[in-house]
C-alpha cells in the first residue's frame, strides 16, 4: 500500500523557547548548546528572521535527556545521534548502575494539532495555553485539511476551529481524528445549532465556543496529558475536575462588592475582590511567557486548581447574594 502524498503545507511545529530558557531548563550553558549544534546537529529546529535560535518542545525534551546522560558521565559524541527511545533506555541503565535504583523517565509531552488559520493566529497572543506540549499548527480550514493534511506520526489531541459548524465539518473532523489517531478532539465554533452540538457530544468530542477562554483551553490540553500519564501509571486523573465557565462578569462583581447581606458584613466585597483576583490570575497565566515556567508539566494543573477555586468562590458569592435577596423579600 502506497503512503499518502504529503501536502506542501505540512504540520508546522510551534517554536516556544529561546536559547536562554533552554539553557536554564537543561542546566547547560548557552555556549555549550551552540557547540553541540555546530558539531552534532543538536540544536533548535528554527531560527527567527533575525537569526535567533527557536526551540520547540520536542527540541527541549530531547536536549534534557542528552544533558541528563552527559551529567551521568556519558560522552556527548556517543549519544548525539540517538533517538529519544534510545536515550531513555541509556538513562535508565546509567542511573540504575550508579544508584541501584530505577530512574522514572518523564513521559513525552503531548502532541497537539491546532487546525484553522484564525486559531493559529490567536495562539500567538496566548502562548501560555501551549506551554509544555508539542504544538503543531495547521493554518488551513477543515475542508482543506481533509484533502491535503497528512502527518508522519500520530497526535494526542486535535483542536479544530470551525467558524460555522455544519455536518460536513463534523465529518471532516472525524476523518482527521481517525487519520491522526488522536485520543481526543476539541471543536471550537462560533455559530452552531443544538443538533450539531449534540452530534459532536454523541461522538465523544468536546465543543467549546470560540474565542475560547484561555484557561479553559489550557485545562483541556493539560487534561489530555494527564490522561496519557494515567494510562501509563504516572498520574491521577481523579484530582482534576471539569473547568467551569465564569458565573459573574466584571460589572456584576463590582456591583456585588457594594451589597450588604442580612448580617451587614463585608462578605460580598471580600468575595468579589477574591474572584476578580482569580480571574486576573487566569488571564495573566494564559498569556504568560513560557520563560517564566521552570516546570511546564504542572502548568495545566495550576489552571485547573485556579479555575476550581474561582468556581467555589463564585458559589459562595452567589449564596451571599441569595441571602440578601431573601432578606429583602421578607422585609417587604
Amino acid at each position: 500500500m502506497n503512503a499518502p502524498i504529503k501536502s506542501a503545507r505540512d504540520l508546522e511545529p510551534r517554536p516556544l523557547y529561546g536559547i536562554g530558557t533552554v539553557a536554564r531548563l537543561t542546566g547547560l550553558k548557552s555556549d555549550t548548546l551552540r557547540v553541540w549544534e555546530r558539531r552534532y546537529g543538536l540544536g533548535a529546529s528554527y531560527k527567527s528572521p533575525t537569526g535567533r535560535r527557536q526551540y520547540t518542545q520536542s527540541d527541549l525534551d530531547h536536549l534534557q535527556l542528552v544533558a541528563a546522560l552527559v551529567a551521568q558521565g556519558v560522552r556527548i559524541g556517543e549519544i548525539a545521534a540517538s533517538d529519544r527511545k534510545t536515550l531513555e533506555i541509556l538513562l535508565e541503565k546509567e542511573f540504575a548502575f550508579q544508584t541501584g535504583k530505577a530512574k522514572p523517565i518523564p513521559p513525552a509531552k503531548s502532541r497537539v494539532v491546532f487546525l484553522g488559520p484564525d486559531l493559529c493566529h490567536w495562539l500567538d497572543a496566548h502562548q501560555g495555553c501551549i506551554s509544555g506540549v508539542s504544538a503543531l499548527l495547521a493554518r488551513m480550514s477543515v475542508e482543506q485539511a481533509v484533502q491535503e493534511l497528512y502527518a508522519d506520526d500520530t497526535a494526542d489531541l486535535l483542536v479544530a476551529h470551525c467558524p460555522s459548524l455544519t455536518l460536513q465539518h463534523i465529518r471532516g473532523v472525524e476523518a482527521l481524528a481517525e487519520r491522526l489517531s488522536v485520543r481526543r478532539t476539541i471543536v471550537l465554533y462560533q455559530f452552531a445549532n443544538q443538533q450539531w452540538l449534540s452530534e459532536l457530544e454523541r461522538m465523544g468530542h468536546t465543543a467549546l465556543q470560540y474565542p475560547v477562554e484561555p484557561s479553559r483551553l489550557a485545562f483541556e490540553i493539560g487534561r489530555t496529558q494527564i490522561e496519557r500519564e494515567t494510562e501509563e501509571g504516572m498520574g491521577n486523573l481523579s484530582e482534576l475536575m471539569p473547568a467551569k465557565p465564569r458565573m459573574f462578569s466584571d460589572a456584576e462583581l463590582r456591583a456585588a462588592s457594594r451589597e450588604k447581606i442580612v448580617i451587614d458584613c463585608e462578605c460580598p466585597r471580600h468575595l468579589s475582590d477574591l474572584i476578580r483576583s482569580l480571574n486576573e490570575f487566569e488571564s495573566y497565566s494564559s498569556a504568560c511567557s513560557v520563560d517564566n515556567w521552570k516546570d511546564a508539566a504542572i502548568h495545566a494543573s495550576i489552571y485547573a486548581y485556579t479555575c476550581q477555586a474561582r468556581h467555589l468562590m463564585e458559589k459562595a458569592l452567589q449564596s451571599a447574594m441569595e441571602g440578601r435577596t431573601l432578606n429583602v423579600g421578607a422585609s417587604d
